[in-house]
């Protein structure tokens, strides 16, 4: 009687799980068949399209070199990793010191610093164009990829420092002790002690950096407005105006294909370190 009584109210416990079940299946039913319809709409050919014979002809895999060569789409994929890459590594660079201090220094204005960097996450970018383009303009910095990399550099660095502050709380302090007896400097035991540990928290970080980067559009349809300095964003926009006269829709569903695969494998290999990443540092903050 005791196991049924227990079954029952197990089932009735997932019972109530049922209406979210049905809603997120019929989300990711949708989701995958519209991704798998523009994947296959990308191998097959513009008339295909439109007449709903997608793949009657077989597979067409030059609108993914004709993406890349004829519409410039591997110039602007390059330039998107250089953004990516080379942010990326700034905002760690700048974030995790900052973050370290703020975490472990006890020091006269410190909530006020940690007030400044959180009301910095709550400003729009978009607040902030028109001011640093006259900025830009007065310096002669349009149409330079430092330029866009400094500002994705200095607009994500907030949000670095906020959320590696509690990965560095977290650590015992009793390292440190060790590493200045050892004879370590407290920049020394920071770059071989405690940076390594916080590695969980600067790898989520790095791939949310990453992925706002290479979606990133309009600060990049600004800043970057030479076609050699173009990113994936950007340029999938001029190819969506070249469609106009050309009609190669398939090749823009390739182009569509090339700009959302990174992130896609990204999410599909490091799902679980972002997961971890995040509640780590939500728990240990």
């Amino acid at each position: 009687m005791k196991k049924t009584n227990i079954l029952r109210k197990e089932a009735k416990k997932q019972l109530r799980f049922w209406p979210g079940y049905v809603l997120l299946l019929i989300w990711l039913t949708f989701t995958v068949a519209m991704i798998g319809w523009i994947v296959l709409a990308s191998f097959s050919t513009t008339r295909e399209i439109f007449s709903n014979e997608i793949l009657h002809s077989g597979f067409h895999f030059e609108n993914y070199a004709n993406v890349l060569s004829k519409h410039k789409m591997s110039v602007y994929f390059i330039n998107s990793i250089i953004y990516c890459v080379s942010g990326c590594a700034g905002i760690i660079l700048v974030s995790a010191p900052a973050a370290y201090v703020l975490a472990r220094i006890v020091f006269k204005g410190k909530s006020f610093i940690n007030n400044i960097f959180v009301v910095s996450m709550s400003i729009p970018s978009v607040m902030l164009i028109l001011p640093l383009f006259k900025m830009a303009t007065s310096l002669n910095l349009i149409g330079s990829r430092w330029t866009l990399i400094i500002l994705y550099i200095c607009i994500n660095v907030p949000f670095g420092v906020f959320f590696l502050i509690g990965f560095f709380a977290s650590l015992p302090k009793a390292l440190e002790e060790a590493a200045e007896i050892d004879g370590c400097t407290p920049d020394q035991a920071f770059w071989k002690i405690m940076f390594p540990l916080a590695q969980p928290g600067i790898m989520t970080l790095t791939i949310f950096n990453f992925i706002t980067i290479w979606n990133e559009y309009f600060m990049a349809l600004i800043f970057a407005n030479k076609t050699e300095l173009r990113t994936v964003s950007t340029g999938l926009q001029a190819i969506m105006q070249s469609m106009k006269y050309s009609g190669d829709w398939a090749g823009l569903f390739a182009g569509v294909i090339i700009v959302f695969l990174p992130t896609f494998l990204l999410y599909l290999f490091l799902s679980k370190k972002i997961i971890a990443g995040v509640t780590g540092g939500a728990v240990k903050g």
